[in-house]
């Protein structure tokens, strides 16, 4: 008859497993940080750089700044920020690919937001990685100043600041990730004091890219672009009445059209 002991250690390993093994670091070229283990990316396939339309200063700071990265150079942290679907996360995904496709040593790894208490075991497993890590933070914003401290220390400064083949790009629809209001200059004997508790964390970041609503004729070649890209009749007076009717003007806008388009063109994407 079975130990009792060994059924309920039996028992305990069903319930709660041991996570998986770490996956090679040199092997993939992008992974998911689950807030105690890393996995490989199931798919890691961006937009190419000649895809993403109207953002050309962006793309050309943040590609050389992956570069840089990949190269075991000085880099920055990058904070993307600005208007939804204006291409933040699609760029900070395709330069990690443009480095790669040219031979650069860098993957990306994706963790979510509510995962920054488990980053410093995340940068433990791949500092001594012969490669360089982009982190990448998507759709980040916090509630109160309070709450971005633990980025802060992160950033730089703190005794768990991140390895020097890491580097963390954060998207949000913020400039300051944590939102101001007239209240915050009426509660504190001394104002500048909590603008500047506010202000500080997006102070950390070495490169801050501002992406900004977009005009109708840009909205155009963007649609133009992918439309071309993937064989499929080009309309410019159908995308705009598509865009009118979302209300909206985004590259993620176009991309929407292009979906459908191609499902009434009989198209696969």
């Amino acid at each position: 008859m079975t130990d009792p002991l060994d059924r309920i250690a039996a028992a305990l390993e069903r319930l709660a497993p041991p996570p998986p093994p770490a996956p090679d670091l040199a092997a993939h070229p992008a992974y998911v940080w689950h807030g105690a283990h890393l996995t490989p990316a199931r798919a890691f396939a961006p937009l190419p750089l000649a895809g993403l339309v109207g953002i050309d200063a962006q793309k050309a700071i943040l590609v050389e700044n992956v570069r840089r990265l990949a190269a075991g150079l000085p880099a920055h942290d990058a904070l993307l920020w600005g208007a939804r679907g204006t291409g933040k996360s699609a760029l900070a995904k395709a330069a990690v690919a443009a480095i790669q496709d040219d031979g650069g040593a860098v993957a990306l790894i994706e963790a979510q937001g509510d995962a920054l208490a488990t980053l410093p075991a995340l940068f433990a497993l791949i500092a001594p990685a012969p490669r360089a890590f982009v982190i990448f933070l998507d759709d980040l914003g916090f509630d109160a100043a309070s709450d971005g401290r633990a980025l802060r220390s992160l950033l730089e400064g703190g005794a768990e600041a991140r390895p020097a083949n890491a580097r963390l790009f954060v998207t949000a629809n913020r400039r300051h990730l944590v939102p101001r209001n007239i209240e915050e200059q009426a509660s504190s004997i001394n104002p500048r004091d909590s603008i500047d508790d506010n202000l500080a964390l997006a102070d950390r970041f070495g490169l801050s890219l501002g992406f900004h609503a977009i005009d109708q004729d840009t909205y155009v070649a963007m649609v133009r672009t992918y439309a071309a890209d993937h064989g499929l009749p080009f309309d410019a007076a159908d995308a705009i009445n598509w865009a009118t009717r979302r209300g909206s003007r985004s590259g993620r806008v176009a991309w929407q059209y292009v979906v459908d388009l191609a499902g009434r063109s009989g198209k696969k994407l």
